[in-house]
């Protein structure tokens, strides 16, 4: 089974001329190549993963829908890790662009 996670864009950059973040599911970070959505996202946007590549852009609404999906998921098939995704997914805040400084 092939699963697309949702994640939450919190750096971008480009290497070498190629886009790649940093992607934050719910607490745990990793490098994803931005390429397929470069022209589409910024630092706080929600995107799709799937192997290491961003394959689409989400809203939050949807990000957050999948993530108690994922959690079902989990309950069903053992699969703990995706409910510990899920559960810090949701917990974190989500600042709110202009907001503060």
């Amino acid at each position: 089974m092939c699963l697309g996670i949702p994640g939450r864009i919190t750096e971008m950059t480009d290497d070498l001329g190629l886009a790649v973040g940093t992607v934050d599911f719910g607490g745990v970070r990793r490098e994803v190549c931005l390429e397929y959505v470069a022209d589409e996202v910024r630092v706080g946007d929600y995107v799709v993963v799937h192997v290491g590549f961003a394959i689409s852009k989400v809203d939050e609404e949807e990000a957050q829908r999948t993530f108690r999906i994922l959690r079902e998921m989990s309950e069903l098939d053992d699969l703990d890790w995706l409910a510990e995704v899920a559960d810090a997914a949701e917990a974190v805040e989500v600042p709110q662009p202009g907001a503060g400084s």
